[in-house]
């Protein structure tokens, strides 16, 4: 991330600015999935090649593993809610913050808890057949599939 001696750096102010913009835009189009379908599809239009290609792979694995999940955007991420409305996985591109690697998070919704360390992101520079495995196996834990 980029430092700022006084507060929020630059990019995570415009990433409060779109999350503000998210919550109105949801709230006009209510918990809609095919709302949600189509932002989290704009959001990673937007990516550079490398975070849109790692972004599309794990969409579809969402879609494949968790279908229950509802796709929205979150901060400008990709994001995956359950029925409650909570962020239970989401993919920060490394372009959003100039960082060298994309994350595939998970949030406290996901309850992937195990004793008292457990995974909540991974740092994500490839999808293989192995990280592909390990994230379908992840998400499918964190969605209850």
């Amino acid at each position: 991330m980029a430092e700022s001696t006084a507060g929020l750096s630059k990019e995570e102010r415009e990433a409060v600015k779109q999350r503000a913009a998210e919550l109105r835009a949801q709230e006009k189009a209510g918990k809609s999935r095919a709302a949600g379908e189509q932002a989290v599809r704009e959001a990673i239009a937007e990516m550079p090649d490398e975070d849109r290609t790692l972004a599309e792979g794990i969409h579809r694995i969402v879609a494949d593993v968790a279908p229950q999940l509802l796709p929205k955007t979150w901060y400008g991420f990709p994001a995956y809610a359950d029925e409650h409305g909570k962020i239970v996985v989401f993919f920060k591109a490394a372009s959003k913050y100039t960082t060298r690697y994309a994350t595939l998070g998970f949030e406290e919704a996901a309850q992937l808890d195990d004793g008292d360390l457990w995974v909540t992101s991974f740092a994500l520079k490839a999808l293989t057949p192995e990280t592909e495995k390990t994230i379908t196996d992840y998400v499918r834990r964190a969605a209850g599939s």
